[in-house]
């Protein structure tokens, strides 16, 4: 088991110390790129290049474009994402891994709720109906009633008053 969590340590020690190398030799070109010096190695390992060559100068190919005339501003290249690469290790792809579920899961589960919650408003909603509807004939009842008893009363007293007159 330790021997397990030896290996487990080094590789994740290694891992993090080749990704702050690369990251720190990404800053660095990038902060030599802004300050016009050549940059001595890019994040990828591909040669560097002087401050005034073409990638097309470089290869021995002809530029695709002509450059841009003074004063014309060239359009903006197309903006791309950006990815790290995948690691190999597999406790890098776990996580990866997890990380997607956990927000699959979340997801899901929101959507749920709120399928839930609405349903939940929609029955509220008609119990509510159901009870107004339900006060209503109640009280129409009691109405119809209450003119049926005394119309009964009022019968019984006409029987009573004309009898005993």
């Amino acid at each position: 088991m330790t021997q397990i969590r030896k290996l487990l340590t080094a590789t994740a020690a290694f891992a993090t110390v080749t990704t702050a190398a690369v990251f720190a030799q990404g800053a660095y070109a990038q902060n030599a790129t802004q300050a016009g010096e050549a940059p001595t190695m890019a994040p990828s390992g591909a040669p560097a290049m002087a401050p005034g060559a073409a990638p097309a100068q470089m290869t021995g190919q002809a530029p695709s474009q002509a450059p841009a005339a003074a004063g014309i501003a060239q359009p903006a290249p197309a903006p791309q994402a950006l990815t790290a690469p995948q690691s190999a290790d597999p406790l890098v792809q776990k996580r990866n891994a997890n990380a997607a579920a956990d927000a699959e899961y979340r997801s899901a589960k929101k959507s749920a709720n709120a399928g839930y919650s609405d349903a939940k408003k929609q029955a509220k909603s008609q119990y509510k109906a159901q009870v107004k509807d339900a006060k209503i004939n109640h009280k129409a009842d009691r109405q119809a009633n209450d003119s049926e008893m005394k119309d009964q009363m009022n019968g019984m007293s006409a029987q009573q008053g004309g009898q005993s007159q």
